[in-house]
């Protein structure tokens, strides 16, 4: 399914606090935060020749983050990120004076993040971020994992030091539960969706996300013609678009495709109704670091702007688009892609093979694709399953 962005808001200008964190006034402050845990390398940027001349286009571009500071996955960049600055902030409070990055090992500083805990809802990924962040400044994580996280990623969160909590039902019941758990207990949630009254810290975990996007755009001899990016909440596919809009301008940015499950299609929803709903819980998908029933508002209202276009995609398109990346024909190099990291790929498959939505995007043989591989094979048994 797909639908065009036809809202009123499409084309406006970015809310100026979008603007300020997501622009490149705050990649300053990712970068000081990668330098301090030694990992200001880019990720890889594959090009897919083969696959390229297949489906008609010019270049089809992968931003494979699964090698991304070691957590598998582009969410390293935002939830430990979050949590490092709000440590640096509360640490600037207690003590009276600026506290950087490089200051996070000062023995005072230690001391504030030790009295600290900070909690989240994850179906695996984030959480696995927030739980090293966490570790990392000497503060405390508690993570809620709902029913459909797998073993071997509540064993991933768990070996950062995190303690974690099963909740029954969906992705958005652990939301619910964790805002309620650390509200008791006076903790801080650390989510990468938001809700009326939560909005700076969630804006906090996607201005680590424009770190990936900066990349890539230095990665490329011309700026891409046309993204897919998959989406849950919305987060990623936002900060994505509002930093290619912020960076290069409405004449150069690419446009901007986001891809969901058909299972769990939230941001379409948004696109279908004008304003964020939340859809009721149904079959698990196997994009589970996608299977999201409401759109975060802050990346909704970003995306509202920004976004040209919202699809579906379904589980078979996924594990096809996985098994593609990993056997890939010609030269080109393989790409471990989990089930959510296909996803955009999984889009542009689908799109490629229909004249009709090719034409109203404007895919065509000049058209260069940039894909993100959001996560690598955070579960390698599952993985081996699906592209067996």
């Amino acid at each position: 399914m797909m639908r065009l962005n036809d809202l009123p808001e499409f084309g406006l200008a970015l809310e100026p606090a979008d603007q300020a964190m997501l622009g490149t006034d705050g990649l300053g402050e990712v970068g000081d935060f990668l330098r301090y845990v030694g990992a200001t390398h880019a990720t890889r940027l594959v090009s897919l020749p083969a696959l390229a001349q297949r489906l008609g286009l010019s270049a089809v571009l992968v931003k494979d983050e699964g090698e991304r500071l070691g957590l598998g996955s582009f969410k390293a960049l935002g939830g430990a990120y979050a949590v490092a600055t709000l440590v640096r902030e509360e640490a600037a409070r207690q003590l009276g004076r600026p506290v950087g990055f490089a200051d996070l090992g000062q023995p005072e500083v230690r001391a504030v993040a030790q009295g600290l805990t900070f909690g989240c809802a994850t179906d695996g990924n984030h959480g696995r971020s927030v739980a090293w962040g966490a570790q990392l400044v000497g503060a405390k994580a508690v993570i809620f994992v709902h029913g459909g996280v797998s073993a071997g990623r509540v064993d991933a969160i768990a070996s950062y030091g995190a303690e974690v909590v099963r909740v029954a039902g969906s992705y958005d019941d652990s939301v619910a539960e964790a805002a309620r758990v650390c509200a008791g207990h006076g903790w801080t949630v650390v989510s990468d969706t938001s809700w009326p009254g939560y909005e700076r810290i969630v804006t906090l975990v996607m201005q680590g996300y424009t770190r990936m996007v900066s990349e890539a755009l230095g990665q490329v001899a011309r700026p891409p013609t046309h993204v897919f990016i998959q989406a849950g909440v919305g987060g990623v596919a936002a900060a994505m678009a509002a930093h290619c809009r912020l960076v290069l301008g409405e004449a150069e940015r690419p446009r901007i495709v986001v891809v969901e499950p058909a299972r769990a299609a939230c941001v379409l929803a948004a696109a279908e109704a004008g304003e964020v709903v939340r859809l009721p819980h149904g079959e698990p998908t196997v994009m589970a670091m996608l299977e999201c029933q409401e759109a975060s508002r802050v990346a909704w209202r970003v995306l509202a702007r920004s976004a040209d276009a919202f699809m579906t995609v379904d589980e078979l398109d996924a594990v096809a688009a996985m098994r593609c990346l990993a056997r890939p024909g010609g030269e080109d190099q393989a790409v471990t892609a989990g089930e959510s990291g296909a996803a955009g790929l999984a889009g542009l498959l689908r799109v490629a093979d229909d004249p009709g939505t090719r034409a109203a995007l404007g895919l065509d043989g000049q058209s260069r694709v940039l894909l993100f591989v959001t996560e690598g094979a955070t579960d390698p048994v599952r993985y081996r399953e699906l592209v067996a």
